[in-house]
């Protein structure tokens, strides 16, 4: 995300050069905003917050009406608590110098945000606090996503406490080590683990996290015998327009410009998103002779999330191969879910852990040539398509094991503690009513 594809010296914050107030002022005094880069930021920050009650309807309509509001304010605390833990730790953990031999960042400088009220980012001339305020919507999203995975069957209050915790010791350090500019991932190899705007971060974080936490929390009582059918299927389709739409900030966004770069990633994002929806209508079609709205849903997202690494760094041909290859995937993982047993309620690891994966591993076979040539040109050598493979393979396989170790000692804690799971009777009741006291629609309380 945060280092140009030219190679450019990586973000020059105050908390990472650890200087001083006196200092950076100085030395930032010459820095002129970019008017159109930083309009573009501030669109971007909306449009990835936009996408956060889209994915509130998403899920809304997929769980059953008894769970409608539980399920959607998995969504909106995550605005809330996240929100707050970002402005007071979460930026300085992230962006922050290393702290504990690089297991985060921190700086009081950053501590509240504070010490950037009047600083202009030289490398890309915004502000910070909008680079700051962008970075905290993908702190927000993150473990909203994992909600899906065990939708209907936990507490609230244990969800808050969990995420709360989850950002703050999983989220926060996974984000260091791929986009600070001394992080370990971000200093592998010739340049880098490849993660333009999130699939390691983000996607495989969630993915994981969340197959981990339906282990240990257990199945839906009923299920799979049980049928669970969607509330509103219009509403998740919707949800999954207005995060396709909220995605062009997400990843266009990114680049932290207003010009070339951010063209690329936008046609990238356009093109995985449509290239899914249609592949996986396609699969279905073929394989059970209808292709279904929520197929289509399913597609777009697995396009979307398979290209989120890649978006700058493939041209629209890798962008189409990325998301026939996520939607193979992440059809197939869906369809071994009822084989292996496990209730992953609304497929968050099938779409994010799965599709995350796959983008981050097979960008490798799809980076434009003048972007090795550069990776190339920074190690004065040579700097192959295995080499950057084996590089991407190390940064997965640490996001999967440290996500995975975090959210198991963490889902452990908050059940043994605060309790996690809701009680037979509460899930049976509906947690709409048992959590919040409150109905998705008036007419069922109607006399």
């Amino acid at each position: 995300m945060h280092r140009s594809l030219s190679n450019k010296a990586a973000l020059l914050t105050p908390g990472l050069l650890g200087l001083s107030g006196a200092v950076w002022a100085q030395s930032n005094a010459a820095v002129e905003v970019d008017a159109g880069a930083t309009a573009w930021m501030l669109t971007s920050t909306a449009l990835v917050l936009l996408m956060i009650p889209g994915l509130a309807m998403f899920y809304g309509g997929l769980v059953r009406t008894k769970n409608v509001l539980g399920t959607v304010m998995h969504s909106f605390a995550a605005m809330a608590i996240i929100a707050v833990t970002w402005t007071v730790f979460g930026y300085g953990m992230s962006f922050g110098p290393n702290v504990l031999g690089g297991w985060f960042g921190w700086s009081s400088h950053l501590f509240m945000l504070n010490g950037i009220d009047d600083v202009i980012m030289p490398d890309y001339h915004i502000p910070e606090y909008v680079f700051a305020m962008f970075q905290g919507k993908f702190a927000i999203i993150t473990p909203a996503l994992i909600a899906g995975a065990f939708a209907e069957r936990v507490k609230f209050r244990g969800y808050c406490v969990f995420i709360a915790l989850w950002g703050l010791l999983v989220y926060n350090p996974l984000c260091h080590w791929v986009w600070a500019s001394d992080g370990f991932l971000f200093n592998l190899g010739a340049n880098g683990v490849i993660d333009f705007a999130g699939g390691t971060v983000v996607h495989i974080s969630s993915g994981v996290s969340a197959l981990v936490a339906v282990l240990l929390l257990g199945a839906r009582r009923g299920h799979p015998k049980l049928a669970v059918r969607p509330t509103n299927l219009v509403v998740t389709m919707l949800g999954a327009g207005l995060l396709w739409v909220g995605w062009f900030g997400f990843n266009a966004g990114s680049s932290v410009s207003s010009g070339l770069d951010t063209a690329r990633a936008l046609t990238a994002t356009q093109v995985a998103a449509a290239m899914g929806a249609l592949t996986w209508m396609i699969i279905e079609a073929v394989h059970r002779g209808k292709a279904t709205a929520l197929g289509c849903a399913s597609g777009i997202l697995a396009g979307l999330v398979a290209v989120t690494p890649a978006a700058g760094v493939v041209q629209p041909s890798g962008a189409l191969a990325l998301g026939v290859l996520a939607s193979l995937a992440c059809y197939l993982a869906i369809q071994a879910k009822g084989k292996l047993g496990y209730d992953d309620s609304l497929d968050a690891f099938g779409i994010h852990g799965v599709g995350g994966m796959t983008g981050a591993i097979m960008l490798t076979f799809f980076i434009r040539a003048s972007w090795m040539a550069d990776a190339a040109e920074k190690v004065g050598g040579s700097w192959t398509v295995m080499q950057q493979l084996g590089v991407q393979i190390v940064g997965v396989v640490v996001a999967v094991a440290y996500a995975a170790v975090g959210t198991l000692v963490l889902v452990l804690a908050v059940e043994k503690t605060i309790g996690f799971r809701a009680a037979a009777s509460e899930e049976m009741s509906g947690l709409d009513t048992t959590q919040h006291g409150e109905t998705a629609y008036g007419m069922l309380n109607a006399d």
